[in-house]
């Protein structure tokens, strides 16, 4: 069969099953297992499928549509996921790193003024937001902490695949093993649904750990816990940053202003809606 008429069976078979994406899915699967990239298939679309990727290649594409089709994350598929430029390891014990979240990466590196400093950030999962960091400050020190041994030994292979220096990672539930203090960014992207959420049963979000989604009071407590606990942490004029639900950022607002922070604001992700909020401390 043509490639070009296997693409469009396999993004139709996709779409049929949920993705939001099939045509994308579809082409990077299949680049996957020809070692191709997608705009290859732009131009030799026409050319027999077995003929260039063996019976083997054929097999293995079947299997991994199939898999897609249940609804397994092409992140976990793959084994990676783009982030801020950064070609990261992914696996499903965190959270697949998130367009919406360079956001917090933008912000960051905007308030990063100053030629060296420390950022630390919290529940790093794959280290997205500490490496993406990392690159852009050299001069910078980054600290990634998580509660999962596995994140952190995945976000120090990251650290290392992609030759990042000056980032450390470590286990840690929130500040319970970070003694140091002095920081001039804390950023966070807690588990913030509640365990009553829909979306818990959406796309890629139900084959991601639900201890790094799920949070008590309504999704409200890790935020609660961290503006309490963020300023025995932060230096004087410190922020910190928080990723939060579409419907969250008023209360964020509202924690925030109470726990002391100043110049409270919320920014917006790609699509226009409330996701990130942060606030200086005095």
């Amino acid at each position: 069969m043509r490639i070009d008429v296997t693409l469009a069976a396999a993004a139709a078979r996709l779409s049929e099953s949920g993705s939001e994406s099939p045509r994308l899915d579809a082409e990077l699967l299949l680049g996957e297992v020809m070692g191709r990239d997608r705009t290859w298939f732009y131009t030799w679309g026409d050319r027999d499928l077995e003929s260039e990727a063996g019976a083997e290649g054929v097999a293995r594409f079947e299997a991994l549509l199939a898999r897609r089709a249940e609804g397994h994350p092409v992140a976990h598929l793959l084994g990676r996921r783009e982030f801020y430029g950064l070609m990261l390891r992914c696996s499903p014990a965190t959270l697949i790193p998130r367009p919406d979240t360079e956001v917090m990466v933008e912000c960051a590196l905007e308030l990063a003024e100053a030629p060296e400093g420390t950022l630390l950030d919290l529940g790093t999962g794959t280290g997205a937001i500490a490496l993406a960091f990392a690159r852009h400050r050299p001069q910078w020190q980054v600290l990634g902490v998580d509660l999962i041994e596995e994140a952190v030994q995945l976000a120090r292979d990251n650290a290392e695949h992609l030759a990042i220096p000056n980032v450390e990672f470590r286990r840690s539930d929130w500040f319970s093993a970070v003694p140091e203090t002095g920081f001039a960014l804390v950023t966070a992207n807690p588990p913030y649904l509640a365990d009553d959420d829909p979306h818990l049963a959406l796309g890629d979000v139900r084959f991601e750990p639900r201890s790094a989604l799920v949070a008590r009071q309504q999704g409200l407590a890790d935020f609660l816990h961290l503006i309490e606990a963020a300023p025995r942490h932060l230096a004087a004029g410190g922020h910190l940053m928080l990723e939060h639900g579409l419907a969250q950022g008023k209360e964020v607002r509202e924690a925030l202003r109470a726990g002391g922070f100043l110049e409270v604001e919320t920014l917006e992700d790609l699509g226009g809606r409330e996701r990130i909020t942060l606030g200086r401390i005095g």
